[in-house]
């Protein structure tokens, strides 16, 4: 099938639909830095500001994909719609949010399918406002709707819970699919399996660096806080790589037997701890690396989601 990959990044999406032989037909993303890396992996620069982008210059598509920034959704103008006898609709309280830049297109291009990713805390956000009117949104829109967190800890050794959400077209699908989330493997990979054996020195901590982080901790830890370093050997699984790992490392440190000092991981470390694999090139500094990484989803579970909706889809045309 035919998709798009809309705040494309670095391409996780894509890499995942592809492992199922489906076909980017439109990429998009306002990050130079993020474009760089995937003109480099892919042969395409998908410099696009979103916000001004037409849906109709948009390929006709089967899958939208998704992993829309969460802006706040700001109901603002709503109850003057309703003084002047107006219905305002989901669609209305989404404006001037990147999700409403994603609806409007799903509105405009109607796909088959869709599968959108953000983090976790969009279900509480705004006292859960903010959930209800982007499922609102959809299901306005005419889409059966599926959604679910997942923790990427299952597929990749990271916890990393995102929220995906997971839409059929109801013109096409007349009844509720028997769309299931996967299931996770009983089997969930540890750090060992994506650490390189010989690392370049200038990722070790400095004792100055390493000495602050640990004050900062006990500081914190006397306070009664939780703030503080992540310290993990071969055998753990790490907390969520962020964008700001470039900062300082600081959530995702390693031990080192033979050092008193932990180190960072690196760019193709945390490459692998999205479940990129080892030929996807990384053109750009380290700090821009980390970023990308960090805002970057996990392609094994992107895959896994991608799998099932493939497998409804399939079932549906044996059915028509």
């Amino acid at each position: 099938m035919k998709f798009i990959d809309l705040f494309s990044g670095i391409g996780g999406f894509r890499l995942a639909l592809e492992k199922l032989n489906h076909k980017c037909v439109f990429s998009a993303d306002n990050d130079k830095y993020a474009c760089d890396t995937y003109y480099k992996n892919f042969k395409e620069y998908p410099l696009i500001d979103i916000k001004k982008l037409s849906a109709k210059k948009i390929p006709n598509h089967d899958i939208l994909c998704a992993g829309f920034p969460c802006q706040p959704f700001s109901l603002a103008g709503v109850s003057k719609k309703k003084s002047l006898g107006r219905e305002h609709g989901f669609l209305d309280k989404a404006q001037g949010t990147l999700f409403f830049n994603t609806a409007e297109i799903i509105r405009s291009k109607r796909p088959k399918m869709f599968m959108l990713e953000n983090v976790k805390n969009v279900y509480g956000h705004d006292k859960g406002r903010t959930f209800e009117v982007i499922k609102g949104t959809l299901q306005e829109l005419k889409y059966h709707i599926f959604h679910q967190v997942i923790d990427a800890k299952h597929f990749v050794p990271q916890h990393r819970e995102r929220l995906f959400i997971v839409g059929f077209d109801k013109k096409l699908f007349k009844k509720v699919p028997a769309f299931q989330f996967p299931k996770m493997p009983k089997v969930a990979p540890k750090l060992d399996s994506i650490l390189e054996k010989k690392v370049d020195g200038k990722y070790f901590l400095s004792e100055k660096l390493w000495q602050y982080l640990q004050d900062y901790a006990e500081k914190h830890r006397q306070k009664g806080n939780g703030f503080g370093f992540g310290l993990f050997d071969r055998h753990d699984v790490a907390r969520t790589l962020s964008a700001r790992y470039y900062k300082d490392g600081s959530e995702i440190l390693i031990k080192v037997p033979s050092s008193s000092r932990p180190r960072r991981l690196t760019p193709r470390e945390c490459a692998r701890l999205q479940g990129f694999q080892n030929n996807f090139k990384i053109p750009v500094s380290d700090t821009q690396a980390y970023k990308q990484f960090g805002n970057s989803v996990a392609v094994p579970a992107v895959k896994a989601v991608a799998k099932q909706m493939t497998k409804v889809y399939k079932t549906h045309l044996q059915t028509v």
